[in-house]
């Protein structure tokens, strides 16, 4: 997919659109009448006019921001009074990746290691399957510590990745041939033949499972932001505007008695200034930041994703999550609810089907692709044989953008012009986006790291690269490749 990235016309290569008005509804969000209880959030009354933090997007990245500043303050005074933070959300809560993905939680400790070392060293490589690990064991170590696994519908059943192709299976070997030589934790992985695939699944290919686990990603957030907006005191202040996107940011002038306030915030529901501003907005940060439209910054790209109930009861899928096809297809069935006799399935992917430009520069999530609907349709039946009937009409489908970038990896860190490699005008503005379909076991370190950036500024300390965080990721290390 990322050769395809940096083959497709320079002519498609604008800045993405707000997000659609009337998106797709998701399973996550739309399943049942309180699925999204912050949907509206902050959408009526007056706009909160001024703040110290901005944070533009509500998803994963934009939430762990928010979560991690409430901790980094603690009962500490930062500017000598409370810190205010602010996050303006375009349409509802959580409506863009975050809340219409597959809900897997999974590091891929060594998946893709040995291509990660060839092109960026062996301590990029460690670095990257650390990062996967730090995040998943913190988000579930915050998860069962605060008694939220039930509210979010935590399933640690593993991942099992099954292999359509001999080539497939000797990549993932040789991954983690390389990972386990240079001393990843590899506990737990278990390799399973064919026949045992078949036996136990029903599948008739050899597989590799490893540690990760699924959930309900939209109550995962709420659960975050709730945290957080708990945290509300003397010394931190958190508030959420949903429905108001930010059509345009302005830089003041230094002088004067709006010194301190450095930008204005522009909405159709009025302006708010700050004097930092995190942009988690991932496939539509070009709308704000032009430099980062094109293959050399971050491309939206369509997914879609069915929720299909499953024919012969969870027998055939059990409670672990699934890729399969190269990781074009992922899926797993949610647990049995009262009344259910039979698992309901979700299943995402099928890009592959959609033609040479893979869903690419597509930032519409208000309608499907049904060349990919079709072939979602047809992928459980086809890998599992007479366990999945042909012929099931999903319960629901939705499609969601995502934020792909050349490398696969995200940008994170301070904004920079990536077509003149300059801060210019971007002092105090940061960013964590373009998890190329992985921001689950990403999101939240990334926002982590923005967030020890902004603390380290505001204290007037320096800043040091945690030895879990991958330093290509780092937006000035990024403008070195230019990707």
């Amino acid at each position: 997919t990322f050769d395809t990235v940096g083959s497709i016309s320079e002519c498609l290569h604008q800045p993405a659109d707000l997000p659609s008005a009337n998106p797709t509804r998701s399973f996550w969000a739309h399943s049942s009448p309180d699925a999204n209880p912050l949907a509206c959030e902050g959408s009526h009354g007056s706009l909160t006019t001024d703040a110290d933090i901005c944070i533009i997007g509500s998803g994963i990245s934009g939430i762990s921001v928010a979560y991690h500043i409430a901790e980094a303050v603690g009962n500490k005074t930062i500017l000598g009074a409370p810190l205010r933070v602010v996050i303006l959300e375009a349409r509802d809560f959580c409506p863009g990746a975050t809340g219409r993905n597959g809900g897997h939680l999974t590091p891929h400790t060594f998946y893709s290691f040995a291509e990660r070392q060839n092109r960026f060293g062996t301590d990029e490589a460690i670095r990257s399957s650390a990062l996967e690990q730090y995040t998943v064991s913190s988000l579930v170590n915050i998860i069962e510590r605060n008694g939220w696994s039930e509210k979010v519908d935590l399933v640690n059943g593993g991942n099992i990745r099954l292999f359509f192709t001999e080539d497939e299976e000797r990549e993932a070997r040789t991954d983690f041939e390389c990972a386990e030589h240079m001393g990843i934790n590899l506990d737990g992985v278990q390799w399973l033949t064919r026949a045992e695939v078949e036996n136990s699944y029903g599948a008739p290919y050899s597989a590799v499972k490893i540690h990760g686990h699924n959930l309900w990603p939209l109550k995962l957030v709420t659960m975050l932001y709730e945290h957080a907006k708990q945290r509300t005191s003397e010394h931190f202040d958190l508030r959420i505007h949903t429905h108001t996107p930010v059509t345009s940011i302005t830089r003041l002038s230094s002088k004067g008695l709006n010194a301190d306030l450095t930008y204005i915030l522009s909405t159709p529901r009025g302006s708010l200034s700050c004097s930092r501003v995190v942009h988690a907005t991932n496939a539509y940060a070009s709308r704000l930041l032009p430099s980062l439209a094109g293959s050399n910054g971050i491309i939206p790209t369509r997914g879609q994703v069915i929720a299909t109930r499953a024919s012969l009861g969870q027998a055939p899928t059990k409670t672990n999550g699934w890729i399969g096809n190269r990781g074009y297809e992922y899926w797993f069935p949610r647990s049995l609810r009262p009344g259910e006799e039979t698992p309901l399935v979700i299943l995402g992917g099928g890009r592959e089907a959609s033609g040479p430009q893979f869903e690419l520069y597509v930032d519409d999530d208000s309608s499907i692709n049904p060349v990919v609907g079709k072939e979602l349709r047809e992928f459980l039946p086809a890998v599992f044989g007479g366990k999945s009937e042909h012929g099931n009409e999903p319960e629901m489908e939705w499609t969601g953008i995502m934020g792909y970038t050349t490398t696969g990896d995200p940008f994170v860190g301070s904004v920079f012009n990536l077509s003149t490699g300059k801060e210019e005008n971007y002092e105090g503005q940061y960013i964590a986006a373009g998890y190329t379909g992985h921001g689950m076991p990403r999101a939240f370190a990334c926002a982590e790291v923005v967030v020890q950036m902004i603390m380290a500024e505001l204290t007037g300390t320096q800043w040091s690269c945690p030895t879990w965080f991958p330093k290509r990721y780092l937006t000035q290390n990024r403008l070195k490749h230019k990707n």
